[in-house]
């Protein structure tokens, strides 16, 4: 997962990560986030564009990561 992740980061101009996240509670959320940087081995900051905000984010906790083109998402994004 990191690999797809540093890619997106390489290419933020041109894409953006579409996933499930589980916040500390468990509850599930589908998001769309440009990856900015990791934080340590197992946290990433991201532009979350359901949020408009940066968020950190779990590895353990996300899920059908998928790489899709930021042009086809505009902020706010409704999940």
């Amino acid at each position: 997962m990191q690999d797809i992740i540093r890619r997106v980061m390489h290419q933020s101009d041109d894409l953006v990560l579409v996933m499930n996240y589980a916040d500390a509670q468990g509850v599930q959320s589908k998001r769309v986030v440009s990856p900015i940087r990791f934080l340590s081995s197992n946290r990433f900051l991201a532009l979350c564009l359901c949020r408009e905000e940066p968020r950190q984010f779990y590895l353990e906790r996300c899920s059908n990561v998928q790489v899709a083109a930021a042009a086809d998402f505009v902020m706010p994004v409704a999940m």
